[in-house]
């Protein structure tokens, strides 16, 4: 068929046409002024993805996800927002409504759901496609009701929304305060353990008494090394096949002097011999003055020599003790050292303990402060 042809048969039922569009004209207008009226409110809120978290400072990149909007339509559309509104405007606390529920549903559900679907059924909300503002439509027969509702489909809204972001916030901080006073009682229980274990081995400060003890068993090593020498010096001596050879015996001014007196009354008693004669008084008398420095020499050295013995015997003895207190000392010395390592293990666990605490202390107070937050990336931009 050509649009010639169209044309002519168009013409030749004009009439028909017309008279067709004037009924469907005329029924449109009839049933229009029939039906109830009906009102649109809109309420425009925006989303604001670009600021940060209020409290952490940190931007949450799950608003800057291509999903997040969509996301945000489908919580004002969720059944949650819609009992909020029931909540808000108290809808479930008319007598009036509770009648037409019972009407309705014979008492079967629960009025909330139902007032809740029947809120959704006249709501239409509409995201941006070039900004973050969401229009929240509802429309009602009733122009203050619409416009009342659809508010407060905003502000339930706002509210389920913080709900969203702070409940986790809540459950985190339940969690860490119980962490918290587990590790308040550990650090505490490391506490005593340590005060314990220092009272039981009268501890007071572990490193200034090790380092105490540790010089100690230094200068008593530092003593018997003395004594030691002392001793083999002394037991060389004692061992001496001559006395008269002795250091102490030849160094002696006493030895020396009676030796030098004994030469020259030898050389006297000689020339005595030779002038006088073996008999002579004078001879005699020079033999029993040489036997006498010859005893006395003799008897002088036999004083070194027992002073050199009672030196040795006196070293033993000392050297000994030394030895003793060495071994006591070395024993006491171990012994505090594994009471330092034992200390220094607890102090660890303490340390150990303490951070733990610290870091669950921290947590458990930001996460008080984030469960307590009331402010919103969501404003209402124009009130219905």
């Amino acid at each position: 068929m050509t649009l010639q042809q169209f044309l002519l048969i168009l013409r030749a039922r004009y009439k028909v046409a017309l008279l067709t569009l004037l009924v469907t004209v005329a029924t449109t207008t009839i049933i229009s002024l029939l039906l109830p009226k009906q009102y649109t409110a809109s309420a425009a809120v925006v989303v604001d993805v670009k600021s940060p978290d209020v409290v952490s400072g940190l931007m949450l990149q799950g608003m800057m996800a291509p999903g997040y909007m969509a996301t945000q339509v489908d919580i004002i559309n969720s059944d949650r927002v819609a009992k909020a509104v029931v909540k808000l405007l108290r809808m479930d606390s008319s007598a009036t409504i509770q009648q037409q529920w019972m009407e309705a549903t014979q008492g079967k559900g629960q009025l909330i759901d139902w007032l809740a679907t029947l809120l959704q059924r006249n709501l239409d909300v509409k995201p941006s496609r070039e900004s973050n503002v969401i229009s929240i439509n509802y429309t009602g027969t009733d122009p203050d009701f619409a416009a009342t509702v659809a508010n407060a489909f905003a502000q339930a809204y706002i509210n389920v929304n913080l709900d969203l972001r702070v409940a986790p916030a809540r459950q985190y901080a339940a969690f860490f305060d119980e962490q918290t006073k587990a590790a308040r009682e550990k650090l505490e229980t490391a506490q005593q353990a340590l005060s314990a274990y220092q009272q039981k081995n009268g501890i007071t400060s572990s490193d200034d008494r090790f380092d105490f003890e540790s010089t100690k068993l230094n200068e008593t090593s530092s003593q018997l090394t003395g004594v030691q020498g002392q001793t083999t010096d002394s037991q060389s001596k004692r061992q001496s096949a001559k006395a008269d050879t002795v250091a102490e015996v030849m160094q002696s001014p006493l030895v020396n002097n009676l030796k030098a007196d004994i030469g020259r009354l030898e050389a006297k008693l000689t020339e005595s011999n030779i002038n006088l004669g073996k008999n002579h008084p004078q001879t005699q008398r020079a033999e029993a003055e040489l036997a006498t420095l010859k005893a006395q020499l003799e008897a002088e050295t036999r004083k070194i020599a027992s002073s050199i013995e009672t030196t040795y015997q006196v070293s033993k003895q000392r050297e000994q003790q030394l030895q003793n207190a060495l071994g006591a000392q070395k024993a006491r010395v171990l012994v505090l050292n594994k009471q330092r390592d034992e200390r220094n293990v607890l102090l660890r666990d303490i340390e150990s303990a303490q951070r733990t605490f610290e870091a669950m202390s921290q947590r458990a107070s930001q996460s008080s402060v984030e469960s307590q937050n009331n402010q919103t990336n969501i404003a209402v931009l124009n009130p219905a």
